[in-house]
Order: structure tokens, then sequence, then C-alpha cells
């Protein structure tokens, strides 16, 4: 695939100054640095495009021998036989360095101008129903931020004054600190690395330029979503300082107890209190699902924990899309409140019980054998 023209890379005209060039490729480089751009995998291809184009024809050799040639100048066996300028900061001996000290607060021979830094993440925890996590939703959450102050446009200054070259980093932002046979830079403990002093500060930001204020985002929630998961929302954290970016904003999901249901992943759990006469007999109850109401048949002589399945009754799963199930545990349920009526009637059951106790309750009469094992050894 033949490579595109520099010039069209950088977006200038073919009698473009030196200035033009570092102008346009200042422009390209802030858009597509792959420190700016984490999530754009291209950004990188065209960051490196244009940093191949401005090494060329900001070198004056390179770029009239590229005039000339165009790429074919510095293709083995082309007509310039060859890359005759070989790699780096060519002829000239150009510094990328001013650059990206402009950009990225990078310096020149360790001098450099005032460091940008990233703004901070932000976290926010957010409560959702179990029905919201389910079906998904729209919510409307308000955060605190530190915002450019209007006041000043973020310069920190009072209006009508402006902030001066500090006197101790002339500007840099660093200062250079001599210790033994070390040299370590630092930020400039006057200005914090800003390269500017405030001698007449805003008094709305105090200063700072940048003041508290509260933002309302939208968030959408997608459905299956879980306890614990966080939502990452780009650019919405801090912003930076000294021109850096500003940080992310991370939405941590907490799910509400739910009075009926229990999540389990993708499945649900509830109990069921069933009566007596149900379970020992045999019948049909309805369940409640998050979509309605279902049926269940409870077969004769069910016991009291017994567990029952409805496929696809859960939530549908945020990465397989496939739903988990309802599990419902039975619990048979002693009457309470009896009345005389029915406290002669449990007698009489439980006498005509007695006469086969071992055939009626299987269960009692295996732990009862096992009580005697235990106490006969």
């Amino acid at each position: 695939m033949s490579k595109k023209d520099y010039y069209e890379t950088l977006g200038v005209n073919r009698d473009a100054s030196e200035d033009e060039l570092k102008k346009a490729y200042r422009k390209m480089a802030m858009k597509y640095h792959p420190d700016r751009n984490p999530d754009n995998p291209a950004a990188e291809a065209h960051f490196k495009e244009a940093k191949e184009a401005y090494e060329t024809l900001s070198d004056t050799q390179k770029r009239a021998a590229y005039d000339q040639y165009g790429h074919a100048a510095f293709e083995a066996g082309g007509m310039g036989g060859g890359n005759p300028f070989g790699g780096g900061a060519g002829a000239q001996g150009f510094d990328f360095s001013d650059i990206f000290g402009d950009i990225f607060g990078g310096g020149r021979g360790g001098g450099g101008r005032s460091s940008a830094q990233r703004g901070s993440d932000l976290r926010y925890n957010l409560e959702i129903t179990l029905e919201e996590a389910a079906r998904g939703a729209d919510k409307q959450i308000r955060i605190p931020v530190m915002e450019e102050c209007e006041t000043c446009n973020g310069s920190g200054a009072k209006p009508g004054t402006t902030p001066t070259t500090c006197t101790t980093c002339a500007g840099h932002g660093q200062v250079r600190m001599q210790q033994g046979f070390f040299s370590v830079q630092q930020a400039c403990p006057r200005c914090h690395g800003s390269g500017k002093m405030i001698n007449s500060p805003c008094k709305p930001c105090n200063g700072q330029g940048r003041i508290k204020k509260q933002k309302t985002l939208e968030i959408k929630i997608p459905a299956g979503i879980d306890t614990g998961m966080r939502l990452r929302h780009t650019g919405h954290g801090e912003p930076g300082m000294n021109g850096g970016p500003h940080g992310d904003l991370y939405v941590e999901i907490h799910i509400k107890a739910h009075s009926v249901f229990e999540r389990q992943g993708d499945d649900l759990h509830c109990e069921m209190p069933i009566s007596f006469s149900v379970a020992a007999l045999g019948g049909e109850i309805e369940i409640p699902t998050l979509d309605g109401k279902a049926s269940i048949k409870i077969p004769a002589e069910t016991q009291s924990g017994k567990q029952f399945r409805l496929r696809g009754k859960g939530i549908k799963g945020m990465r397989n899309h496939a739903h988990g199930d309802l599990h419902c545990h039975v619990i048979v349920e002693t009457p309470v409140n009896l009345t005389d009526k029915q406290k002669e009637l449990l007698r009489e059951f439980e006498a005509i019980n007695d006469k086969d106790n071992a055939r009626h309750n299987p269960r009692a009469k295996s732990w009862m054998n096992k009580v005697k094992d235990f106490f006969a050894e």
C-alpha cells in the first residue's frame, strides 16, 4: 500500500514554512498522541505518520529529496539510492523535545517547561434496585468536580491582571538541586511546577484557577450488571494541571437488598412458604418472578426445603446474554393460632399416624435408629 503524501498528512501546502510545519505537527501530536488516546488503537498509527512526515519535512536536505523523488528517495534501490540521511533528527539535528515540552510538559536540556499532569480519577458509588440491574436503566447522578474558574478563565489571576513568570525557576516549573555528585530535578517549590506567579489572585477561586461545582451526568446502566462492577466514563474526572487531560469517572454499582429475591450470579433464589396440607397432598402454587407470576406444581409428600427450578426466569447476563434460572425453595409452614376444631383434627391425625409411625415418618424413624446406635456404642 502506497504511503500518504507527507504534506497531506500534516495538512499543509508544499511551500509551508518551518513554523507552519511545526505548528501543524504540534496540532497532530496533541490530537493523536497515544498517552491521550488510551482507548483508540488507531491514534498511534496517525501519530507515527505525523512524526515521520514532520521529521522528513523539517530537515532541509530530506525535504529537498522528498520534493524531487517523493517516498522513493528513502527506499532502498530508489531514486535516492536508499535513505542517505539515516534516522534520528537529521542533518539539522532538530530536537523533538521542544514540541513535546509544549504538549506534555517535558523539558530541553533538563530545564523544561511546567509539567502537565493528568487529572485525578473520581469514583461514585451508585445504588440501584434489582429490577434496574436486570432490565437496565438510565440514571442521573450529581458529582462534585473541580472545574475551570469562569471569572479568570483558569489563570488564577484577578481579572485585568496576568500571572508573571516565576523568578525562581524562570518559568520552567522545575529547578535543579545539587546533592553531592548528583543533580536532581524537581518541581519548583515556589510556583509548584506551574512556572507562573500570581500577584493578584482571583477571589472566587483563590488563585487556584479551579472552583468546586456540582455536575449532573446521565449514566446508562446496562441490563445484567451486578454489584461490584464499574462503569468507566472517560474524561469526566478532575481536570488536569498545566494543560493535562481530565481524569476518568468510575461508577461502582451496588444493588439494594430485595424483599423477595436473592441474586447469585445470574440466578435468582426465593423462599416460598406452603401449608402442611399442600406439602402432604400436593397442589399448585403461584410464585413471583421479575416478569410477573409463574405457577409450579407441588408433588404430594414434598418436604420442607425442596427446591424447584424455573429455567430462564433469572437475569440475562451481560457477557453471554443467556438468562439465568429462578430457584424456588419451599418451606412447610407450621400453622399458628389454631382453633379448637383444628386442634381436635390434628390430635386425631396424630393418633392415626402413631399407629404406623415408621411408615408415615421414615426420616424420624431413621434418625431415631441413629440415636440408638450412638448411645449403644
